[in-house]
């Protein structure tokens, strides 16, 4: 019974042992680098396998250099590390790319060999406009019509009864009656004193 258990034991061993070259070569001994770009600067690329293309599920081992188009400059190397924002086999870098265009190259020591690179242009991005910045144009007049301050409303006065008088023809002709009659009066009062002068 002891012998028959340590035979199975030492054939799943040798098989393990078989079948570990062939697991670790299904995909291929090469790792395919595609240089697709950047994305506020990050150099963005996807890294799968050269046999079938699969995402490389594994830590990676990989650098990137960037060359300036006229030569003068260079930046990195940068480790890639994977990109959140992108497919499973998406990759990018924690630095950022200066405006301008650059030649970028990607190297992978591990857990293959790969190598990918492309020219990559980084645009130049205007500031946003500060808030609360002067009008520098002069102060033109509101062109709203402007509104006469309300007055307070006054309660309707009646008319005076002096004017109603005046209006009324009846009215009148009594007021010119009595001034007749205090004129005549008058007249006689000033005839009688002259008459009892002259006695």
């Amino acid at each position: 019974m002891r012998i028959r258990i340590a035979v199975q034991a030492l054939l799943a061993a040798v098989g393990l042992i078989l079948l570990s070259p062939a697991a670790a070569h299904a995909h291929g001994d090469t790792v395919k680098v595609v240089v697709t770009g950047q994305r506020q600067g990050h150099v963005t690329a996807d890294l799968t396998w050269e046999n079938d293309e699969d995402a490389i599920d594994e830590a990676v081992a990989a650098t990137v250099n960037a060359v300036s188009a006229d030569g003068a400059r260079t930046l990195g190397p940068w480790r890639l590390v994977r990109d959140p924002a992108a497919a499973p086999a998406g990759w990018t870098t924690a630095e950022t790319l200066p405006p301008g265009t650059w030649k970028v190259t990607v190297d992978v020591g591990f857990p293959a060999l790969g190598h990918g690179e492309r020219e990559v242009g980084v645009p130049v991005v205007d500031p946003a406009p500060a808030t609360g910045t002067p009008d520098p144009r002069p102060a033109t007049p509101s062109s709203a019509p402007t509104q006469a301050p309300t007055r307070a409303a006054t309660p309707t006065q009646a008319p005076a009864p002096a004017t109603e008088a005046s209006t009324d023809p009846t009215v009148w002709w009594t007021t010119a009656g009595v001034a007749a009659t205090a004129l005549a009066g008058a007249a006689v009062g000033v005839l009688l004193r002259r008459r009892r002068a002259h006695r």
